[in-house]
């Protein structure tokens, strides 16, 4: 693996890692394209103020070119009483050469959201182009770019392994469009983590490694696996060595968050279906809730009233407080885009793009604040 020219990986350089961090700042302040802010002023490091440390959002500052607006981002969830963000790193971005790492957007981020007090949980994928064939897609992950890829992650893992809280490995790949545009493939997923979770322990054995859960879904064909097919069958193939827990994606779908799992049925809950087949198969570690909400674009089949959507969130948050030990964060999907999305996309999202909060945002708000209670029963 090529190394930078300084050992950021010392203990004796925290100081310079901080100020190298600060230079990056000013290189990297850009005028604002969008509503928010548009010069990086940083306030004082602060902490989350919530009376439900579960609560996480998926802050997509991805791509999001401007400093001050990804600060802002986390600042906003920060004050939402949001513990925890879910944040995507794609490897190519990251390495869009063989051994050549570009690192100033990712520390950039995770300083910035970490000021704020927050836990990062970081999943990675997306393929660069040198490690797929000719016009594949970028979630091909072909057998012969898993280990560039275990090593890529190590070098994440080694680069910021005290600074997040979690690694996740792939997304939803019972899914023909998050696999390459190829059909689900339990075997090949589970050859991936066990590639991936040696490599990153041995440069990180304390930062937990989370698999990729399945997307939630009914559907059995070449597009797309049931998730809790696919789940028992990454059992069944001897997966567990090879994981520290999952990250799971539980979308309401319209269904309020208390309704009961049914294998027949998409809510809230079907999460307490996946994890009876981890206990089927002895597996007592947690499930991180990385992914999850409503909706409230009337464009959309399950699309829900904006109140209702709200309350919706804020119950699922402490019903998952009250129900599910076994789970640390509960992150819906999503606190802001960098750009306009189409309608039903937007119908997720917490603050529009000049980031004004929904009613979403600020019933999770009152509610993290202990400015609403919620009567769910014994």
């Amino acid at each position: 693996m090529k190394r930078s020219r300084l050992d950021f990986k010392s203990p004796g350089n925290h100081k310079l890692r901080a100020l190298c961090r600060v230079i990056a700042f000013a290189l990297w302040m850009l005028p604002a394209s969008a509503g928010g802010p548009s010069i990086l002023v940083l306030g004082p490091p602060r902490a989350p103020e919530t009376v439900n440390p579960m609560i996480g959002i998926h802050t997509r500052v991805t791509d999001e070119a401007n400093p001050a607006r990804i600060y802002h981002t986390f600042e906003m969830a920060r004050a939402m009483g949001a513990a925890w963000v879910v944040e995507f790193f794609p490897w190519a971005y990251l390495e869009p050469k063989p051994g050549r790492y570009a690192w100033s957007h990712s520390d950039l981020r995770i300083f910035l959201a970490r000021r704020e007090g927050l836990k990062v949980i970081a999943r990675l994928g997306l393929v660069p182009v040198w490690a797929r064939p000719w016009r594949a897609p970028a979630t091909y992950l072909g057998t012969e770019a898993v280990f560039p890829f275990a090593r890529f992650a190590a070098a994440f893992a080694a680069r910021y392994q005290d600074q997040i809280a979690a690694l996740v490995i792939w997304n939803e790949p019972n899914l023909y469009i998050e696999w390459g545009e190829r059909p689900p493939n339990p075997a090949a997923f589970v050859a991936l983590m066990k590639a991936v979770y040696p490599a990153v322990k041995q440069v990180a054995p304390d930062l937990p490694v989370l698999a990729g859960g399945p997307a939630p879904t009914l559907e059995d064909s070449l597009h797309a696996m049931n998730d809790l097919r696919f789940l028992a069958e990454v059992y069944a193939q001897g997966i567990a060595p090879y994981l520290d827990g999952w990250a799971m994606h539980p979308y309401g779908f319209g269904n309020p968050p208390e309704e009961p799992p049914d294998p027949r049925r998409l809510n809230f809950r079907r999460v307490e279906l996946m994890r009876a087949i981890m206990r089927l198969y002895g597996d007592e570690r947690p499930i991180y809730i990385t992914e999850t909400g409503w909706n409230e674009s009337p464009d959309y089949d399950h699309g829900l009233p904006p109140e209702m959507r709200a309350d919706y969130t804020i119950r699922a948050y402490e019903y998952a407080r009250r129900h599910w030990p076994w789970c640390p964060v509960v992150a819906m999907w999503a606190l802001r885009y960098p750009w306009r999305e189409d309608s039903i996309l937007e119908g997720y999202a917490f603050l529009d793009l000049e980031f004004h909060p929904r009613a979403v945002y600020e019933a999770v708000r009152r509610y993290a604040h202990g400015e609403i209670s919620i009567d769910m029963g014994p």
